[in-house]
C-alpha cells in the first residue's frame, strides 16, 4: 500500500487565522501618525480597528513591524487615543466588492457610495484584494489598437494604444483635470474609471459637473480621496481604482484608468514611511515609494484574454521642473508623456498640449504608416516655426531664407486652430478624419512655397 500523506499546512495556517477569539493589541507609544501596538499575527496591510475607552471607534492599518510590535495608522482622525486604547486585528489584507452596479456613481476608497444616490446593488458583486498583480510579460499582447481619446493633438501626434500607460506632467493650474475630462468625454473606451486623489474638496464636483459632465459619468467611476484625507486613504485610493479598472477589464472592456494625481499618490507614500522611519532621500522621497510606483503602474496594460486597461497618470512637477523624482521616475516606467505647456495656455490654446515635447512609444504600431508620415512632417514645420518665432514676431525674418519656416507660417494658425478644443465640446474630429485635414494643411503648405506641384499632382 502506498504511502499516501495529507497535507495539512495550509489548513493549519487557515485556521490559525480563523480562530473564534478576537486578536487584541495595546498602544504602547506613537510615532507622529503610527501607533505602535503590540499586535501578534498582523502582518503588514493588516486591517485593525481602534477602539479607545470612550467608545470612538475607527478603522485603519497596519504599516510596518519593527520587533515584535508592529506601527498601525488611523484611517481618519480620532479623539481620546490612550495607553488603555484597544486595537483589534480585522483581516490580513484589504479587499472591496465590485460589480457592474459602480458605473455611474461616485465612491470613497473602500467602494462605498458618496453621491447619495442609494447603496451598491447587484447580483453579480465579488470581493477581491486592491493589492493586484502585475501582468506577466509574457502574457501582454503586443499593443497594436489605436485609442481615439477625443484629444485632436494627442490623436495627431502621438496616437495612444490601447493598454498603453501616459503621463500627462504639468505645473498647477496648466489644465491637467480639464484635459482628463475631455478625454472621459469622447474617448472611445468602454469604460473610465477616474481617481480623484489629493484634490481640493471644491474641485471634486465641479470635476464631475462641468468637465465630465452627465454623459462621461455615466460609462464612468470617480474614486474619490480629497487632500483633507490621510495620507492612507490617499495611497489605498489609487489601489481600489486600479483594481477596479482591473474588474471591468476582466469583463472583456477596454477601460480608460485616469488618474489625477500620482504625484499625491507619492506624496502620500512619503508621509507613511518617513513617519515608520524611512530614511529620506531625494526631496524626501524615501527608496518605497520607487518601488511601489511600478508595482501599481504595471497593473495597467493588455491581456491575452482580452480586455485592456490604457493608464493615464497626471504628474505635478514641482515648479516646472520636469526632471524632478517622481516626474522622471513616472516617465521612465510609463509608454508615453505629454508634457501641458504653461506658455500655450497663457495665449488660451487648450488642451495645452506642447506637441514638440510630448511622445507616445507605442505610436509607430498603432498609426497608419501615412498617419505617421504627415505627423513627422507637421511637427517639422511647427519646431521649424518655435525656432524662429522671435524672428517673426518683431517682423524680422525675411521669407524665401528658410523653405520650412516659409511653409510653416502658412499653416500655423490653421494648424494651432485645428489642435484648439474648447471645454464641453460635443463634437470632436476622430483620428480618421483628423488625418484628412492634416494632410489638407500639409498639401497647402507644399502648394504655397511650390505652386508647380499641383500641377505635377494632376
Amino acid at each position: 500500500m502506498s504511502d499516501r500523506r495529507l497535507d495539512l499546512g495550509p489548513v493549519q495556517k487557515a485556521y490559525e487565522y480563523a480562530t473564534p477569539y478576537q486578536k487584541i493589541g495595546k498602544i504602547h507609544s506613537n510615532k507622529g501618525m503610527l501607533y505602535e501596538v503590540n499586535l501578534a499575527r498582523a502582518v503588514i496591510g493588516s486591517n485593525v480597528e481602534f477602539v479607545t475607552e470612550f467608545g470612538e471607534r475607527c478603522y485603519g492599518e497596519v504599516v510596518s513591524i519593527q520587533g515584535n510590535r508592529c506601527l498601525a495608522m488611523p484611517y481618519e482622525e480620532i479623539s481620546g487615543i490612550n495607553s488603555e486604547t484597544r486595537v483589534h486585528l480585522k483581516d490580513l489584507t484589504t479587499t472591496i466588492k465590485v460589480s457592474p452596479a459602480l458605473l455611474g456613481r461616485v465612491v470613497d476608497f473602500q467602494c462605498r457610495p458618496i453621491d447619495g444616490k442609494g447603496p451598491l446593488e447587484s447580483e453579480e458583486q465579488e470581493s477581491r484584494s486592491i493589492f493586484g498583480t502585475a501582468i506577466n510579460p509574457l502574457q501582454r499582447p503586443p499593443i497594436t489598437e489605436a485609442l481615439d481619446t477625443g484629444i485632436h493633438s494627442i490623436n495627431a501626434f502621438m496616437t495612444a494604444g490601447k493598454g498603453q500607460r501616459f503621463a500627462i506632467m504639468a505645473g498647477s493650474g496648466v489644465g491637467k483635470s480639464v484635459t482628463l475630462g475631455m478625454i472621459a468625454q469622447n474617448t472611445s473606451a468602454d469604460v473610465n474609471v477616474i481617481a480623484l486623489i489629493g484634490e481640493r474638496g471644491r474641485e471634486v464636483l465641479e470635476f464631475i459637473e462641468n468637465d465630465l459632465g452627465p454623459e462621461g459619468l455615466a460609462r464612468s467611476v470617480v474614486i474619490v480621496a480629497t487632500s483633507d484625507t490621510s495620507a492612507l486613504i490617499r495611497m489605498k485610493a489609487a489601489y481600489v481604482a486600479t483594481t477596479v479598472a482591473e474588474y471591468f477589464r476582466d469583463q472583456q472592456n477596454d477601460v480608460l484608468l485616469m488618474m489625477d494625481s500620482i504625484t499625491r499618490f507619492a506624496m502620500a507614500n512619503r508621509e507613511i514611511s518617513l513617519s515608520a522611519g524611512e530614511p529620506p532621500g531625494q526631496k524626501g522621497y524615501t527608496p518605497s515609494v520607487f518601488a511601489r510606483l511600478p508595482k501599481l503602474m504595471e497593473r495597467a496594460g493588455t491581456i491575452a484574454s482580452g480586455g485592456s486597461i490604457t493608464g493615464i497618470y497626471t504628474v505635478l512637477v514641482e515648479g516646472g521642473d520636469m526632471d524632478e523624482p517622481i516626474a522622471d521616475s513616472v516617465r521612465a516606467i510609463a509608454d508615453g508623456h505629454i508634457i501641458l505647456s504653461r506658455e500655450l495656455a497663457s495665449r488660451n490654446q487648450f488642451p495645452a498640449v506642447d506637441v514638440l515635447q510630448s511622445l507616445s512609444r507605442v505610436m509607430n504600431k498603432v498609426a497608419t504608416r501615412e498617419h505617421k508620415v504627415v505627423a513627422s512632417h507637421l511637427r517639422d514645420l511647427m519646431a521649424a516655426y518655435r525656432e524662429n518665432e522671435d524672428l517673426i514676431t518683431v517682423g524680422a525674418y525675411a521669407r524665401g531664407s528658410n523653405p520650412k519656416v516659409d511653409k510653416a507660417l502658412v499653416i500655423y494658425d490653421d494648424l494651432m486652430g485645428l489642435l484648439r478644443q474648447e471645454q464641453g465640446m460635443s463634437t470632436y474630429l476622430k483620428i480618421e478624419e483628423l488625418y484628412d485635414r492634416m494632410v489638407d494643411l500639409a498639401r497647402k503648405a507644399e502648394l504655397a512655397i511650390n505652386p508647380q506641384t499641383q500641377h505635377e499632382d494632376q
